[in-house]
C-alpha cells in the first residue's frame, strides 16, 4: 500500500501553470504582450467614441436651446396675431391713431402751445 499512496502524494504536488513561464525566443513574455496589445486596442476603440459623443451632446444642447426659442416666437407670432385681429376693427384702429396724434381728413386740427 506505500507504494500507492506514494503515487497519489506526488499527483497531489503544486503543478506550474504552464502559461505563467512561456516564454519565447529572446525572452519576450507573449501573455503580457497580448494583454497590453488588447488594452492599448480597448483605448482606440473607447478614442473612437469620443467624437461622436461629444456630437451627439452638443447637438441635443443645440436643439433644446432651439426648442426654447420655437416656443418664445410662438408666443410672440400669438400675441401678434391678437394684435392684428384687434387692429382691424375700425374703432380700434382709429382709437390707435387718435394715440399717435392723428386726425380725420375732413377735421380740423388744433395744437395749443404755453397752456
Amino acid at each position: 500500500m506505500a507504494p500507492a499512496s506514494a503515487t497519489t502524494a506526488s499527483a497531489r504536488a503544486p503543478r506550474q501553470r504552464a502559461s505563467a513561464g512561456r516564454k519565447g525566443p529572446g525572452g519576450i513574455r507573449w501573455d503580457r504582450l497580448s494583454r497590453v496589445a488588447l488594452l492599448v486596442l480597448l483605448g482606440g476603440i473607447l478614442l473612437m467614441y469620443v467624437s461622436p459623443a461629444k456630437h451627439w451632446w452638443e447637438s441635443s444642447r443645440t436643439a433644446a436651446a432651439t426648442g426654447e426659442e420655437l416656443r418664445t416666437l410662438e408666443a410672440e407670432n400669438a400675441k401678434l396675431r391678437e394684435r392684428s385681429r384687434l387692429l382691424s376693427n375700425p374703432d380700434t384702429l382709429e382709437l390707435e391713431a387718435r394715440k399717435l396724434g392723428m386726425t380725420r381728413s375732413d377735421e380740423r386740427a388744433f395744437v395749443i402751445e404755453n397752456p
